[in-house]
């Protein structure tokens, strides 16, 4: 399979990703303290598990070995890379 480059929202579940780039200007400075202090970041492992019952929202993500609930729209500022 090749590597795949998309938006944390777009990531199939449980398919894991290297997060690659994080759109930071697209955020409040209060959502993107929220997401550093996550731990998220260039170079982390990240996997979508599921989603809430209506579109998707919140996302529960795996960043590294911890699981949070994101919304789909911060999840969208953040551009991952599939596993080969």
């Amino acid at each position: 399979m090749l590597a795949q480059t998309l938006r944390l929202d777009e990531l199939p579940f449980r398919t894991p990703a290297t997060v690659i780039g994080i759109d930071w200007p697209s955020l409040t400075p209060a959502e993107a303290q929220r997401l550093r202090n996550f731990g998220l970041d260039e170079g982390v492992g990240v996997e979508a598990l599921h989603g809430g019952p209506i579109g998707r929202d919140p996302l529960a993500v795996r960043i590294g070995r911890m699981t949070v609930a994101m919304r789909r729209a911060h999840a969208h500022a953040v551009e991952v890379e599939t596993s080969q």
